[in-house]
């Protein structure tokens, strides 16, 4: 796994999504509480930026169409969507946040 730093933690409002690049992938970085998430930042169904929508309860919801992706395993959990989101493994260190887009926590491949 090869992690590189992407922002400060403090970036990161609750309830809120962020895009970042990563390696050259394009990452939505959520946080919901203590927890924060990486996925895909392009929704499976209308391939337009996911971290333009809203979190909540652990899910993203794309702006275009309202498909909800859980962020724990980027399954679809609402229409019209119903193809995953790769999800990256994450680390906090101090108040950095690191990715790794080289590897996907559920083995979906990004667009």
């Amino acid at each position: 796994m090869t992690f590189e730093r992407v922002c400060a933690l403090s970036e990161i409002a609750d309830d809120e999504a962020t895009a970042v690049t990563v390696d050259g992938q394009d990452v939505a970085l959520a946080r919901h509480g203590d927890e924060v998430f990486a996925v895909e930042n392009t929704c499976s169904h209308a391939a337009v930026p996911l971290s333009e929508g809203e979190v909540s309860d652990c899910t993203l919801e794309c702006w275009l169409h309202g498909s909800r992706f859980d962020l724990r395993t980027g399954k679809p959990i609402g229409l019209p969507a119903t193809e995953p989101v790769a999800t990256f493994p994450i680390e906090i260190r101090g108040d950095d946040v690191y990715v790794d887009t080289e590897t996907t926590l559920n083995g979906v491949t990004p667009q």
